[in-house]
């Protein structure tokens, strides 16, 4: 059993991750449309390209995305279930308002 502290931590560290406005906008735009790339990320944001993938660093650092490559593009897709459950409880969605249509890219190697 994990230690109680520990997991308060591992906690504080997610919520700190989604509590930024713009990367709490990628997280709930990943679930909501999808599998994305940053371009399609610029187009519904508005931001550019290097302070969305600054953001999505983060996020990835933290676990609450990660990526797949098809060919030269990377795609984000949400990989937390807790930020999805955190995003959904904020937004008043439903699990069932979300997908990502990535099945059969390969992952990306580290």
């Amino acid at each position: 059993m994990e230690d109680g502290n520990t997991l308060y931590q591992e906690k504080t560290e997610l919520l700190k991750a989604l509590s930024h406005p713009l990367r709490l906008q990628i997280v709930r735009g990943l679930l909501v449309s999808g599998c994305r790339n940053v371009r399609c990320m610029e187009e519904g944001t508005g931001q550019s390209q290097s302070t969305i993938s600054q953001h999505l660093m983060r996020l990835k650092a933290a676990g609450v995305v990660k990526c797949r490559r098809s060919g030269n593009e990377m795609y984000y897709e949400v990989a937390d279930s807790d930020a999805a459950a955190v995003v959904a409880a904020l937004f008043g969605d439903e699990a069932g308002d979300y997908r990502c249509p990535c099945a059969g890219l390969q992952e990306e190697e580290e």
